[in-house]
Formats: C-alpha cells, sequence, structure tokens
C-alpha cells in the first residue's frame, strides 16, 4: 500500500517539473497524472479494506474515523481519475475543461482534505508517537497543497486555461512531496504495529 502511494505521489512530482512537461509530449505528461491517479485509487482500497472495523459506522472510536478518511480519500481519487482521464482528451472547450477536468479535481482535493482532517483527528484520540502525528501532519500540507493547485488550475472562460500555471505545478509537486515523504516514513513498519494503533498513520494519499 505504501509503495503503490509513493509511486503514484512519484507521478504527480514528475509530470510537474517544468523540464519534464516543457519537453514532453502532452499526451505524455497527462498520462503520467493518470497513472499517478491511478495508483492512488488502488493504495486508497487497500487501506479502506485493512481498516475495516466492526465499530458503528457513526462511532467516534478512533478506528471508524480512521475507516472514514479511507473512505473519503478512495472517493478523492475517484474524482482525480476523471480529472486526469478528460484532461487526455484534446479539444475540449473552455467550458468542458471546466466541467469535466477542473471540478472533479477540485472535489477531489477537497475531499483529500477532509480525509486528512480525520486522519488528524484519529491520531489525537490514540496514545500516539510523535513519528505519528508527524506523517498525519505531512499528509495534511500535501492536501493543503494539492487544494491550492485546485484553485488555481480554475479554468478561465475567456482563455480556456488555468489561472496560474505556475501554482498549479507548484501546488501539485508540494503536495506529491508531502504524500511522498509520509508514504515512504510509514512503509512496512505500520505492518509489525498493532492494528488498531497503526491505521490512524498509514498513508492517507
Amino acid at each position: 500500500m505504501a509503495l503503490l502511494f509513493v509511486l503514484g505521489s512519484a507521478c504527480f512530482i514528475v509530470g510537474s517539473l517544468p523540464p519534464y512537461f516543457e519537453n514532453l509530449d502532452p499526451g505524455v505528461v497527462g498520462a503520467t497524472f493518470f497513472v499517478g491517479s491511478v495508483l492512488f485509487t488502488s493504495a486508497a482500497t487497500i487501506q479502506v479494506r485493512r481498516s475495516r472495523t466492526a465499530a458503528p459506522v457513526w462511532s467516534r472510536a478512533p478506528e471508524r474515523i480512521n475507516w472514514w478518511s479511507g473512505a473519503v480519500q478512495w472517493v478523492g481519487t475517484l474524482w482525480f481519475n476523471v480529472s486526469t482521464f478528460a484532461a487526455l482528451i484534446t479539444g475540449l472547450s473552455a467550458e468542458q475543461a471546466k466541467r469535466l477536468v477542473w471540478a472533479p479535481d477540485f472535489y477531489g482535493s477537497a475531499a483529500f482534505l477532509a480525509s486528512s482532517a480525520l486522519a488528524l483527528t484519529a491520531v489525537a484520540r490514540i496514545t500516539s508517537t510523535r513519528r505519528d502525528r508527524d506523517i498525519a501532519r505531512l499528509n495534511m500540507a500535501g492536501s493543503v497543497a494539492f487544494g491550492v493547485a485546485a484553485i488555481a488550475a480554475f479554468v478561465l472562460p475567456t482563455t480556456g486555461e488555468p489561472a496560474n500555471v505556475r501554482w498549479v505545478n507548484l501546488g501539485t509537486a508540494v503536495g506529491g512531496i508531502c504524500f511522498l515523504v509520509a508514504s515512504a516514513w510509514t512503509g512496512p513498519a505500520a505492518d509489525r504495529r498493532d492494528p488498531s494503533l497503526s491505521r490512524p498513520t498509514e498513508p492517507t494519499h
């Protein structure tokens, strides 16, 4: 799971680097983001399955909050799948780009923010280590960065272009770095902990 998150994050980082997107075909760059989103969805699916709990759906128990974090994140990755796939379609009008590319990206980023907030809440409700808390904070920082990128990617109706490409790439790259570090830091160590303590600190993105 952690490896899938790392690889997905790497795709978003690489795709946001000027030497990459300035020198490769836009289709290749778009495919890089799409592959990254699919890797995120694969990892999120595993996380939701692993965080299953017998606690009532609306329980405030840490394990149930963590399940909700994973479930919300999984929905966010699906929105990213839609957005990155639609971005591969050429010839979209400004309205189509806003509806098919920007809107799903915005919803996905919002879901990641909500997921990170839930994960922080779950960590706060258990006896967690500083490392656990730092991982949760890194995921939140990554979600904020993705949120900034989503806002900057708003499609201008006059040009059909993002409002601020520089902030789109910067936010995406910074978010990817935060997620990559958090996922790599978690790594296989989470599998060796007691499940009731490890799940809230698993990489949420």
